[in-house]
């Protein structure tokens, strides 16, 4: 899949109230290599005083937190979903949460920077997710809240 310019995403406004909005953020893809951005952002993340849920395929646990294996598996609330995989995958990543977004109390799909797929994009807006694309979690509250 080529990089799509975003043509769906939140404004200044609307980031600033998600931030304010969300205590747990599901972060898909967390590396638990410190020299990885998604780990750094996770790291930020948590300091700044969010609940981070790492998905990744192994370990047990990364910045001390319970390691799950999708978000299917995590038995509470998560405010905002954080994807730090392939474009490719993007997609896979919304249709599960679609699946799970009234059971879990899902608000806010979020594409980190350089992410973007404006088809899993417009289909998680029409379902009524707060989407952002191709910004970093890090960034903008640093920018917007700090």
């Amino acid at each position: 899949m080529e990089c799509e310019f975003p043509t769906i995403n939140s404004n200044k406004e609307e980031i600033k109230k998600i931030f304010h909005e969300t205590k747990t953020i599901a972060i898909v893809g967390l590396s638990p290599d410190s020299e990885k951005a998604s780990y750094r952002v996770a790291s930020y993340l948590q300091k700044a005083g969010f609940k981070i849920v790492p998905i990744y395929p192994k370990e047990d646990t990364i910045l001390g937190e319970k390691v799950y294996r999708s978000l299917s598996e995590i038995p509470f609330d998560i405010d905002l979903v954080d994807i730090f995989r392939k474009p490719d995958a993007i997609a896979k990543v919304v249709e599960e949460v679609l699946k799970i977004k009234d059971e879990k109390n899902i608000k806010t799909v979020w594409f980190q920077l350089g992410l973007a797929n404006n088809e899993a994009a417009d289909i998680a807006k029409n379902v009524g997710l707060n989407v952002v694309q191709n910004k970093c979690t890090k960034i903008e509250h640093q920018a917007l809240i700090i």
